[in-house]
């Protein structure tokens, strides 16, 4: 698993926040570590989900990601 930030535009509440981590810990590969306002970080299995599935999944809650940092 490794662990990935993004940068998310368009959250401004806590109801954000609750869309953004319900849709991610509902995707397969990906475990939800923190999802704050404008961002999220999280644990990926690459093999499972990539990274553009994720910022896809976060697309389809109506918001824009972006990959800020990957250990």
């Amino acid at each position: 698993m490794e662990q990935v930030r993004f940068r998310i535009e368009g959250m401004t509440c806590n109801h954000c926040v609750h869309a953004v981590s319900s849709r991610l810990a509902k995707t397969p590969g990906v475990k939800v570590d923190d999802v704050q306002i404008g961002s999220a970080t999280i644990h990926h299995d690459p093999g499972v989900a990539t990274i553009d599935q994720i910022e896809e999944a976060i697309s389809d809650e109506g918001y824009t990601a972006f990959l800020e940092e990957a250990d």
